[in-house]
């Protein structure tokens, strides 16, 4: 099974807060919240890491399903794609 790796799609910025990360969507004004904290950042989604191999380097893998799920809704929303 091939791991799954993510990008902004067109139109949405991400920025880095204390207690996650916020996206902003052109089609908007629209904001979603990824609870993160400080395990992910807005480099995660260049493309050119897993989830699995980010949370691993950050012994973060505890988090897991929850941020897959957080992932999973962002992708359904249209404010991130699988690359």
């Amino acid at each position: 099974m091939e791991e799954k790796r993510y990008q902004l799609s067109s139109g949405t910025q991400v920025r880095q807060e204390d207690f996650g990360l916020l996206f902003y969507t052109k089609e908007g004004p629209r904001l979603y919240f990824l609870p993160a904290r400080h395990w992910m950042t807005p480099a995660f989604f260049n493309g050119k890491t897993s989830l699995d191999t980010w949370l691993t380097q950050r012994k973060a893998t505890a988090l897991m399903p929850k941020i897959r799920n957080c992932l999973e809704n962002l992708c359904q929303k249209g404010v991130i794609r699988e690359c």
